[in-house]
């Protein structure tokens, strides 16, 4: 069954850097769109980056400029560069993958989301 196993979060003081990453298995991870989604309290989901197959990238407004995702087919692994960090990009971020592999990278729709992990910056 599909797997999305996501580490690399932590604690870090506002302008640091992090690099999540989400590690897949299930599925031919190479076939499909992978994205990062955050939730924060009392907020809706966001899809703040995705990476399609054939490598075009989206970001939120919310984040542009300051994270990039990248994606190691051979290592079925998908990454969140994390930059200039900021006390309000605290919360889980969880890796996703669309449902299926014509699913747009940004629109979805999105079937899976791996457990999450924590980033808290601190101010």
């Amino acid at each position: 069954q599909v797997q999305l196993v996501e580490s690399g979060g932590g604690l870090v003081q506002a302008g640091g850097s992090l690099r999540p990453s989400c590690t897949a298995s299930g599925f031919h991870f190479s076939s499909y769109a992978m994205g990062w989604y955050r939730q924060a309290p009392g907020k809706g989901r966001e899809l703040v980056a995705s990476i399609s197959s054939g490598g075009a990238i989206y970001f939120s407004d919310s984040v542009k400029g300051r994270f990039t995702i990248s994606r190691e087919n051979a290592k079925n692994t998908v990454y969140l560069q994390m930059n200039s960090l900021k006390p309000e990009d605290t919360t889980v971020y969880s890796c996703a993958r669309t449902r299926g592999p014509h699913s747009d990278y940004v629109s979805g729709p999105w079937g899976y989301w791996g457990q999450g992990t924590q980033v808290t910056v601190s101010s």
